[in-house]
């Protein structure tokens, strides 16, 4: 189950426009649709999301009017990511006690080891290991601008090797949670350059199959942004 599938999934009834949006910013803030790349035909989206096509234009049209899409005309027209997405100001979040920090760490905690673990032992396509290490190398890469779409890129990749629709589906979700967490601190530079790192032994892990290591850099990772959070918001 590639992250396009599980977060491009059909939507419930009840809220269609609001979630088809919610689910479009998530693909988009993720890095599942990058900065300039075409979204996905019209009609293939509506089916995909379940929705009608006059519910999947009023959704783009917001997503236009604030700055993340822009629609070109042509034989190679479409619907495209913007080259730069806007700035989002995002002020400290309102926790009404640390509970609600710690339950977003607990649950990322349980998901991405486990996931982390799974995809070691399982048997990876060539498709798979290009995949995980085509995100590394963009996360590796990236700039303090683009960093964390990026980072959540590669963990969902992660997540995405494990053929578990549903725990792709579940990784995706919280981190949209603990990005708005992350959103609110400061990228720190030296901090990245040990993300950079500890993302390459969980890869590496991984790639060798060894489920124990992969899952063990995992959690010290994970360990390592819990802290800033920590510190920055409790």
């Amino acid at each position: 189950m590639r992250a396009d599938e599980a977060l491009l999934r059909p939507v419930r009834a009840g809220n269609a426009f609001e979630e088809t949006v919610e689910r479009l910013l998530q693909a988009i803030r993720l890095g599942v649709v990058a900065a300039g790349e075409r979204l996905p035909a019209e009609r293939e989206l509506a089916a995909k999301l379940n929705v009608s096509r006059v519910t999947l234009r009023e959704a783009i049209r917001t997503l236009q009017q604030a700055g993340y899409v822009v629609s070109r005309r042509g034989r190679y027209g479409g619907t495209f990511v913007t080259d730069e997405l806007p700035e989002r100001t995002v002020a400290r979040p309102a926790l009404d006690s640390t509970a609600d920090l710690e339950d977003a760490l607990t649950l990322r905690g349980v998901l991405e080891p486990g996931a982390a673990d799974l995809a070691a032992s399982r048997t990876l396509t060539p498709a798979d290991r290009r995949h995980l290490r085509a995100r590394l190398t963009e996360a590796s890469e990236a700039d303090l601008a683009d960093y964390r779409r990026r980072d959540s890129r590669l963990h969902l990749a992660i997540a995405e090797v494990t053929a578990s629709s549903s725990l792709t589906t579940a990784v995706a979700d919280v981190r949209m949670r603990l990005n708005e967490l992350l959103d609110s601190i400061p990228l720190i530079e030296r901090n990245i350059e040990h993300s950079n790192a500890q993302h390459e032994l969980i890869v590496d892990a991984i790639l060798d199959g060894d489920a124990e290591a992969a899952r063990r850099a995992m959690v010290e990772h994970l360990d390592g942004t819990a802290a800033l959070l920590r510190g920055f918001l409790s």
